[in-house]
């Protein structure tokens, strides 16, 4: 720092054993540097979690949704009819990406409101609404499924105990759906057993 006249060394070392880590800034009151993973995560129509980039190198999250558009539509086919998006992805880049293949991306338009403004804050409203599930898939992952304290050392088990915390939230997913199914077998047959009772004992 001394010699080049800087302030700053690229990929400095902050934790000798391990020194893949990077101080990410988050501007938290507590927290204003955090060291760990960084990841995007993405839900899709069914509530299951993806992790579409992931690195312990500060970047920036809105070049990441280009790229998850183009994954989603590599699985199903088709591109998504809308992405619920936080602000930070709304850049010039993105929204012309979603408007050039018909993409409707979350959050108010630019320029000035149309005719049409009072149905777009209620549409507005609603994609909050339910861009939410994505962060109670986080805090559910951290209280629930382990990735709030993981203590593996390495680098490569870091980002594996990360993606298993993932794995298991949509186990516990899907475990609840079967159950859920399960339980409504069981009600419609019991309501089926007893309306076919009370027409014997009225034939009888």
């Amino acid at each position: 720092m001394y010699d080049n006249k800087v302030h700053s060394v690229e990929h400095r070392i902050v934790s000798i054993p391990q020194p893949w880590l990077r101080p990410i800034v988050r501007g938290k009151v507590k927290t204003p540097v955090e060291f760990g993973a960084k990841f995007d995560l993405s839900l899709d129509s069914e509530g299951y979690g993806r992790i579409e980039k992931i690195s312990f190198e500060a970047y920036n999250e809105s070049s990441s949704l280009i790229e998850a558009a183009e994954r989603f539509k590599d699985r199903t086919g088709y591109y998504p009819e809308r992405v619920l998006a936080d602000q930070i992805y709304r850049t010039r880049e993105n929204r012309g990406y979603c408007k050039e293949h018909g993409l409707r991306l979350s959050g108010p338009k630019l320029g000035r409101p149309s005719a049409t403004a009072k149905a777009d804050k209620k549409q507005e409203y609603q994609d909050n609404a339910d861009r939410i599930e994505v962060e109670r898939s986080f805090s559910l992952s951290k209280r629930c499924y382990g990735m709030n304290c993981i203590t593996t050392k390495l680098e490569e088990t870091q980002l594996t105990s990360i993606a298993l915390s993932v794995f298991v939230t949509n186990l516990f997913r899907i475990q609840r759906r079967i159950l859920c199914a399960f339980l409504r077998l069981i009600r419609f047959w019991c309501n089926w057993s007893i309306c076919k009772s009370w027409k014997l004992q009225i034939s009888a």
